[in-house]
């Protein structure tokens, strides 16, 4: 059987200012990789800071790996349709050799509209772009000749793309990385179809693994990364109370979007957001009837969109590296 990894996930949200996010942000993926934790992932989020506070994610994780040894260091995701494939493929290689080939490449094609205009771009264009840059980001690893014979990726970097994962909220878009032989990530929530609120994620999430499982290329082993929200705390009621305004907020935000929710309880705030929260044994609990996580490689746990402060973050790493990794690790994948 398999070992599960766990990882530790950020989006750099709490609330001080951007210098101090990644101080905060540095000093939680320190604290998991004392703990055990197998992986840190980031995101990219250009221009909205309430979304994530990190445009930049490889020059950060060069940072990162600077103050670690051991956790692998991934992007969750680069919002590669509005990139320069070229620099992407360049940046990663450098930081790859920099941290001894710890890193895990995350990516997606973005979903926030306004976010594309400043780069020529509308998101209705942003599959097609995306496609045609991660065509040339492969080819730049493969060590493919670009545009002119003397032109090749330096430093070289040809085990980059062996280390790709492909973000998608669809079952196509799961078969098509199966197909490429890619990592598939599966987000901490998804939008349910407007008939269906409740709607369990792994409802929606499993028929994705069936796909890009039945995809896959015979001699690849499967990438299947699930994000979740995990906030474990000492006492329930004191992460009921921590996790009652921040997801109310994101409530709020989807119903903004244009997404159906239902209720204005905590509960009905948690089922439909899909956030596990309280004491060890009820976020395990709550975690082991999630039937997605025993088809998974790879769980990552962030506290988005709960939020806490970072005292209360850098608890959470413990209590789930001492109470919940060990458990989900052994869980055996289906």
């Amino acid at each position: 059987m398999t070992r599960k990894r766990i990882g530790f996930f950020t989006r750099l949200l709490d609330e001080v200012s951007a210098q101090e996010r990644y101080r905060l942000a540095t000093e939680q993926i320190q604290h998991a990789e004392r703990l055990g934790f197998d992986s840190a992932w980031i995101a990219q989020h250009h221009f909205h800071e309430k979304e994530g506070g990190l445009p930049a994610p490889l020059v950060f994780l060069a940072h990162v790996a600077a103050y670690t040894r051991t956790i692998r260091l991934g992007t969750g995701i680069i919002t590669l349709a509005m990139e320069n494939a070229l620099r992407v493929a360049e940046d990663a290689a450098v930081l790859d050799l920099l941290s001894h080939e710890r890193l895990e490449v995350g990516l997606g094609s973005g979903g926030t509209k306004t976010s594309f205009l400043p780069f020529g771009l509308t998101i209705d264009q942003r599959a097609s772009v995306f496609a045609d840059q991660l065509h040339t980001l492969l080819s730049a690893w493969r060590g493919d000749t670009l545009a002119h014979p003397d032109n090749h990726l330096y430093p070289p970097a040809p085990t980059l793309a062996q280390r790709v994962w492909i973000a998608t909220f669809s079952v196509e878009g799961a078969a098509r990385a199966g197909a490429a032989g890619h990592g598939l990530m599966l987000s901490r929530t998804q939008p349910r179809p407007p008939d269906q609120p409740d709607l369990p994620l792994e409802a929606i999430q499993n028929p994705m693994i069936d796909a890009y499982l039945a995809a896959l290329p015979a001699g690849i082993s499967p990438r299947i990364l699930a994000s979740r929200t995990a906030f474990v705390a000492d006492s329930n009621d004191y992460a009921r109370r921590l996790a009652e305004p921040g997801l109310r907020r994101q409530a709020e935000q989807f119903q903004a979007a244009g997404h159906v929710i239902t209720g204005h309880t905590l509960e009905s705030h948690a089922r439909q957001l899909d956030a596990h929260f309280g004491d060890a044994p009820s976020v395990l609990a709550s975690l082991r009837a999630d039937s997605t996580l025993q088809r998974v490689t790879d769980i990552t746990f962030q506290v988005h969109s709960i939020d806490p402060p970072h005292a209360d973050i850098l608890r959470s790493i413990e209590l789930i590296a001492d109470h919940i990794a060990p458990e989900l690790r052994a869980l055996e994948q289906a």
